[in-house]
């Protein structure tokens, strides 16, 4: 199957590589040319002048951009030029209803959209290993999972379309919570005093241990901040989550409430690029302000 990738930052440039690995990878585009024919370079990949001529020439196309206006621009972009039964994979994290939305406008061109958000970091987009949670029809994605396959190895399908990005929210949430507890019981330890490399193994193999403490706990505490997940893109995400309670005033997220109000300040600071395990950071400050390290 032709596949076109569209939208060539940190993820879909990792992703368009192993896609090339598999030999599936046919055209790119990138609102920014140059990224695009970095890529081309690299896999002989044919560069699509426009949205609209990538999506005449693919039979998938896999989209992976920033915010909830973008992938409305790309769909109807693509729609200048897509062909019936083409299948459109979303790989970006947006409101459920963006999703909603954006299958709405392929299916009035007999298109198919899926989207399916992915977690894993720039880690698993290099490895290939990315999870990926899709909503949309079940059967369309089994279409397209040999394709998917070559950039996650965790493919799941969640049910109708939005699904996928509701789950992704479930996933960003999550993530919050463990980042605010792992940066804080770190910085804990840390002004208790203790070895906290030592700490860091020992937490690591009991009921506490988790993901993030495992690649992020030690490179943390050397004040190594070397981006996985951008801090930005997880504000903007855990905003999303915010967004689609929006109708619902008697529900509240205080987590992702805090966890806003500390990646705000963290972002004013200029570290809006680092991995989110910058919130260790504030939980350091706050600890070494209290008194003597």
């Amino acid at each position: 199957m032709k596949t076109g990738i569209i939208g060539l930052g940190a993820m879909g440039a990792n992703m368009a590589l192993n896609l090339d690995k598999n030999g599936y990878l046919h055209a790119v585009w990138n609102r920014t040319a140059s990224k695009a024919e970095e890529i081309a370079e690299q896999t002989q990949a044919k560069v699509a002048a426009s949205p609209a001529e990538l999506a005449r020439e693919c039979d998938v196309i896999i989209t992976c951009v920033s915010r909830d206006e973008d992938v409305l621009d790309v769909i109807n972009s693509l729609t200048e030029g897509i062909t019936p039964g083409t299948i459109v994979v979303d790989t970006s994290t947006v409101n459920a209803e963006t999703a909603r939305q954006a299958a709405e406008i392929l299916r009035e061109k007999d298109a198919h959209f899926l989207d399916s958000p992915v977690s894993g970091g720039v880690e698993g987009a290099k490895k290939g290993t990315l999870a990926m949670m899709a909503g949309g029809e079940e059967e369309i994605l089994e279409k397209v999972r040999p394709v998917l396959s070559a950039i996650g190895d965790k493919i799941s399908y969640i049910g109708d379309s939005g699904s996928g990005q509701a789950c992704k929210a479930v996933n960003q949430i999550m993530a919050a919570g463990i980042n605010q507890a792992v940066t804080e019981a770190l910085a804990f330890g840390e002004f208790m005093g203790l070895n906290m490399d030592k700490v860091v193994d020992i937490v690591a193999t009991g009921a506490a241990g988790n993901w993030f403490l495992d690649h992020r706990g030690k490179s943390m505490l050397a004040d190594n901040y070397t981006p996985g997940f951008k801090l930005g893109l997880h504000h903007k995400d855990l905003s999303i989550c915010k967004a689609m309670l929006a109708n619902r005033t008697d529900v509240t997220l205080p987590i992702v409430e805090m966890t806003l109000i500390h990646y705000q300040r963290l972002m004013e600071a200029g570290y809006a690029d680092e991995d989110i395990s910058a919130l260790f950071r504030l939980k350091r400050q706050q600890f070494r302000e209290s008194g003597d390290m």
